[in-house]
């Protein structure tokens, strides 16, 4: 899969291809039927095709500090597109000057001029363009002016429930990671570089990997989680602590990881939890024993649940 950033990096003599556009976050099971949707009627035409996103969330340009929690890094959005089908991923960044574009404008010179798109598809909700002014409704008559195909899907599951980001978000930050995975058809994904911490695990027994993660990043409520360390293409079996450590006064949030049988230096690598089950909410502890009978209860726990 081709992957571009900005409409310059498009290869000169690029042809027509087949585009879904969107900012894709979580690239939930919505936005798979939209994927699947492209790629099928790219297969149909033997034409490429082309996911287009956005860098920053459109949300933070237009009202700053609003950036909803992020369900998936911008990386990890095109190893997903590329699993589904996609040629080729294309990240706009979202500036001022994009913000102001008018839909038609912004049909004209992303879909047509560059992307000589023979087909968009989008969810039936898509908006875009200043003020978010566009709609699928306007999307189709600018196609029918400017030779290119619209389809407008609805993001819902067999039950009529709607997919969406925000609703992802809402059951992670509830702790309700088996909701969240339903909806994404996947576990949700923290990633992080491994760094030092106060090795408080260590002196309990209980050597974690205390990730650092990138601003914005969607963590689930504070407590304690089973599922799955990802390190070099390995997923091994751990009980993640997500919160302030309250036994120890602890205030700054942070992600721990117990990685089952394992023992091995993480640090300085780059790496990713996958929550698959909620254990217990965030307790405080009168003693470090009482805890650390708890930790070991959490890790039989984990066992059962993914070991």
């Amino acid at each position: 899969m081709e992957r571009w950033r900005g409409l310059d990096a498009v290869p000169t003599g690029w042809g027509r291809s087949v585009v879904t556009v969107g900012v894709f976050d979580g690239m939930h099971r919505g936005h798979q039927q939209l994927v699947a949707r492209a790629v099928a009627r790219a297969g149909e035409r033997r034409l490429p095709a082309v996911l287009v996103t956005f860098d920053p969330h459109p949300a933070e340009l237009v009202r700053p500090g609003s950036h909803p929690a992020a369900l998936t890094t911008l990386r990890r959005r095109a190893d997903l597109a590329a699993e589904l089908g996609i040629d080729a991923f294309c990240v706009l960044p979202f500036t001022p000057e994009l913000s102001r574009t008018e839909p038609a404008a912004f049909a004209h010179h992303v879909l047509v001029e560059r992307l000589h798109a023979a087909a968009v598809v989008v969810g039936r909700n898509f908006r875009f363009g200043h003020h978010a002014a566009g709609d699928v409704a306007l999307l189709t008559e600018l196609g029918q002016r400017f030779g290119f195909a619209v389809e407008g899907l609805d993001l819902t599951g067999d039950d009529g429930v709607t997919f969406s980001s925000t609703y992802v978000r809402a059951c992670i930050d509830a702790g309700d990671v088996e909701a969240a995975a339903a909806a994404l058809g996947r576990p949700h994904r923290v990633e992080g570089v491994v760094v030092h911490g106060a090795r408080r695990g260590r002196d309990l027994g209980f050597p974690t990997a205390n990730i650092a993660t990138a601003p914005h990043t969607a963590l689930p409520a504070d407590g304690v989680y089973a599922g799955r360390f990802a390190i070099g293409g390995r997923l091994l079996p751990t009980a993640i602590s997500v919160g302030t450590n309250p036994t120890f006064s602890g205030r700054v949030k942070t992600v721990e990881a117990y990685v089952l049988d394992v023992d091995e230096d993480f640090y300085g690598h780059e790496v990713a939890v996958d929550l698959t089950h909620r254990l217990r909410g965030q307790e405080h502890y009168d003693d470090v024993d009482a805890l650390v009978a708890q930790m070991h209860r959490d890790v039989a726990r984990t066992r059962e649940l993914v070991g």
